[in-house]
């Protein structure tokens, strides 16, 4: 049984299912940039960006407002920053819960 919320939810995901269009959002935090400037942080090239860019803006992430010739982008709803957060929390906590296994490990195969 398929709704218009798993539908939604689905594509939500699909469009964070990227490492690059994570990093942009991210990118966005500090506040509005232009894709060349993203490009610049990222050490990414511009064509790349700019196509992540409009798969964001496709699926709502984020918006855009022209400046002559530039174009700067901002993150449309600041709540996806605290959805991105509790992505970073649980994954810090994996990270740990693993680093206590392979400790766990490292004590018992060291010779006594």
């Amino acid at each position: 049984m398929e709704s218009a919320l798993h539908r939604f939810k689905a594509e939500f995901f699909k469009a964070l299912g990227h490492p690059v269009r994570l990093a942009i959002l991210d990118a966005l935090r500090e506040g509005e940039k232009s894709v060349g400037r993203l490009a610049e942080e990222l050490g990414l090239e511009q064509p790349s960006v700019s196509q992540q860019l409009g798969i964001l803006r496709q699926r709502g992430f984020v918006e855009a407002r022209k400046e002559g010739t530039s174009v700067h982008y901002r993150a449309a709803d600041p709540d996806v920053y605290t959805f991105l957060d509790l992505g970073r929390a649980i994954f810090e906590r994996q990270l740990k819960t693993q680093s206590d296994l392979l400790s766990e490990l490292q004590e018992t195969s060291s010779p006594s």
